[in-house]
């Protein structure tokens, strides 16, 4: 299915999601037979979901193999993964900071009105899972196979840099043919991922009725001031994200927004990473970017490279400070800016990572992590705005590494929307 014409089907599916899921919301009897209700919804989304997590592994897998087989030089490994790892450090306290800067410029959280909790029971919230020892021994994987199986992004990339930079040392006959097939096998993922994709529509409604048959329309009312200014942070992260793609790429980054507009309504819609992961994988290859590098940086910057994630995190802990009337000085609001750097780097795989990071700082600054379930029932909505910058800037990254490897084909090397053929000629130049 064309971009264009998926795009437009996604955005007729959020509308009639809206509609169905207010008058859902309207008629159900009680709190329990919406979420009931909205349960029938997530059937649809689940299934969806479901089916692109199936393709994640083995393209994430195939991509890198095949591009590090081809790359040959362990040297550039390290050479693309230490300029990306700059990127994301930099994107990532620039994040945090428009997050601080404009929490106190907006002030959301100033004279709320909302009657605030006494515990934070029922939170539910995994803090234990921010753990520095943890992270560093969960990212080596015990068994490919289950890693593969739990999609365990960092894990696969590990054994996939073991496995391809192992191929590409291997000059014989053989080992040729299994890079040529492990060519050929994204090329056969990126086709179910066109197939997969024609479910998304479908997927797309079942998220946004479920999330307004259950929590309705009014909650958005009563926390309208909290979300316009998280959205106008956005909009001012949007605009320094974009600004610095222009930096490094000229007037191609907007022809690389004009290309993963279709993705980022995608991640929007359904408050979902993953569900963009293959077709933002294919449209950056449409773009121009070599295998090689989308393989490797697009997989890193999924765990270290989150925006819009980041952004919130400071966003909402000066929000929760300013609905209890807790003062903060200059000094702990650069303080815990540092602390959230260090603290919500590699959590990507923990449930609701954003509110996991939040929990954990907010005691150290004696702040009540009981101010997190006042925005619990409309985290649904902030989410889908957390995901879809968290895909502009990974987009933008893998780009801007991509510039500076040089690794980027002309616009004209291939007709729009095609990738280049899997020819010995092709191959080679992606191996340049």
């Amino acid at each position: 299915m064309k971009m264009n014409r998926l795009t437009s089907w996604i955005g007729i599916a959020m509308v009639l999601g809206i509609i169905v899921g207010y008058a859902c919301n309207t008629m159900a009897p009680s709190p329990a037979a919406a979420k009931e209700i909205a349960g029938y919804f997530g059937i649809l989304t689940d299934i969806f979901l479901r089916m692109i997590k199936m393709i994640i592994a083995p393209l994430i897998f195939a991509t890198l193999v095949a591009g590090l087989a081809n790359m040959g030089d362990s040297k550039a490994v390290g050479r693309i993964g230490a300029k990306a790892m700059g990127w994301f450090v930099a994107a990532s306290f620039t994040s945090l900071l428009i997050g601080l800067l404009l929490a106190n410029l907006l002030q959301p959280g100033t004279a709320l009105n909302v009657p605030l909790p006494e515990s934070a029971a029922g939170l539910n919230l995994k803090t234990g899972a921010l753990n520095l020892k943890d992270f560093i021994t969960h990212v080596f994987p015990k068994s490919i196979v289950e890693a593969m199986a739990a999609n365990e992004v960092l894990q696969i990339l590990v054994f996939a840099v073991f496995f391809g930079l192992a191929l590409g040392h291997l000059h014989n006959q053989a080992a040729r043919s299994l890079v040529n097939t492990m060519d050929e096998i994204v090329h056969v993922m990126l086709k179910v991922t066109d197939y997969v994709m024609r479910f998304a529509p479908v997927g797309v409604f079942g998220a946004v009725a479920g999330a307004i048959t259950t929590q309705g329309l009014g909650m958005l009312l009563v926390f309208g001031k909290f979300m316009l200014s998280f959205y106008i942070a956005l909009a001012v992260l949007w605009t320094v994200l974009i600004a610095a793609g222009y930096a490094v790429l000229g007037k191609d980054v907007f022809r690389l927004l004009k290309l993963v507009r279709g993705p980022m309504l995608v991640g929007f819609s359904t408050a979902s990473s993953e569900s963009v992961y293959p077709k933002l994988m294919e449209q950056l290859e449409k773009f121009g970017i070599k295998n090689r590098v989308t393989g490797f940086v697009l997989p890193l910057g999924y765990s270290f490279n989150l925006d819009g994630s980041m952004m919130y995190t400071t966003f909402l802990a000066l929000f929760i400070a300013q609905a209890y009337d807790i003062p903060m000085s200059l000094t702990a609001q650069i303080t815990m800016l540092l602390v959230l750097m260090v603290s919500s780097k590699g959590i990507a795989g923990v449930p609701r990572a954003s509110l996991v990071v939040v929990a954990a700082v907010l005691p150290m600054f004696n702040l009540p992590e009981a101010g997190l379930l006042l925005i619990l029932g409309i985290d649904h909505f902030l989410d889908m705005g957390r995901t879809v910058t968290n895909v502009l800037g990974n987009a933008i990254a893998t780009a801007v590494v991509a510039k500076w490897e040089n690794a980027i084909e002309p616009a004209d090397a291939a007709a729009p929307g095609e990738a280049l053929p899997a020819t010995k000629e092709n191959l080679l130049a992606q191996a340049a």
